[in-house]
């Protein structure tokens, strides 16, 4: 694939990750673009079809995971999610570094691809600080914030695997965790902005 190299971001729901990635957006604007993941779930109040996500069925999902059209995907909490090709490819060819975020089963499935991304983990200083982000959120019924913890617990413990990411971030006070994550894109972020005015 051509382009800036892009980036897989991953950890926990609740970790931060999305205020993180607001941040980037903002101060390096049109630089860095979002592959749309698709899913099988049903949209949310606001989200948009192809902004958000690609929202599908599952029958098409599988048809298109079966002809090798994903660079991964997963099943959560009774739906599909997954990463296209088509969807990378979208933006590297606006000549944009391409951001996945990515559960940590993607990761793993990523790493046998010929993508060579950047990997990224935002993690929360505790799982007692993750739980309390995750009840001022006050978007989860009881039920699935257990599901959501859980799955953290699981996130974290396999995140240890040395050499499965090239930078982990405790994301306990966002300045610090921001410049961190700038310092690791760098690089790429000049190369886009080179490649640009050349």
């Amino acid at each position: 694939m051509q382009g800036p190299r892009p980036v897989v971001l991953s950890g926990p729901s609740g970790a931060g990750k999305s205020t993180l990635l607001k941040k980037l957006f903002k101060d390096y604007e049109n630089i860095f673009g979002f592959s749309v993941s698709h899913t099988t779930r049903q949209p949310r109040p606001g989200e948009v079809n192809g902004k958000d996500y690609h929202f599908v069925t599952r029958e098409e999902m599988q048809k298109e995971i079966d002809a090798g059209e994903f660079i991964e995907h997963a099943e959560f909490s009774g739906n599909m999610y997954g990463t296209s090709k088509g969807a990378v490819q979208a933006v590297q060819a606006q000549n944009q570094i391409c951001v996945l975020d990515i559960d940590i089963q993607g990761v793993k499935n990523i790493k046998r691809t010929d993508l060579n991304p950047i990997y990224i983990s935002v993690q929360p200083p505790s799982i007692d600080i993750l739980e309390k982000r995750l009840r001022d959120r006050k978007t989860e019924t009881e039920e699935s914030l257990l599901k959501r913890l859980t799955a953290a617990r699981v996130d974290l413990e396999l995140s240890k695997e040395p050499g499965l990411f090239d930078l982990v971030i405790i994301n306990d006070d966002l300045e610090k965790a921001y410049s961190e994550l700038k310092d690791i894109l760098l690089e790429e972020i000049k190369k886009t902005q080179e490649s640009r005015n050349s």
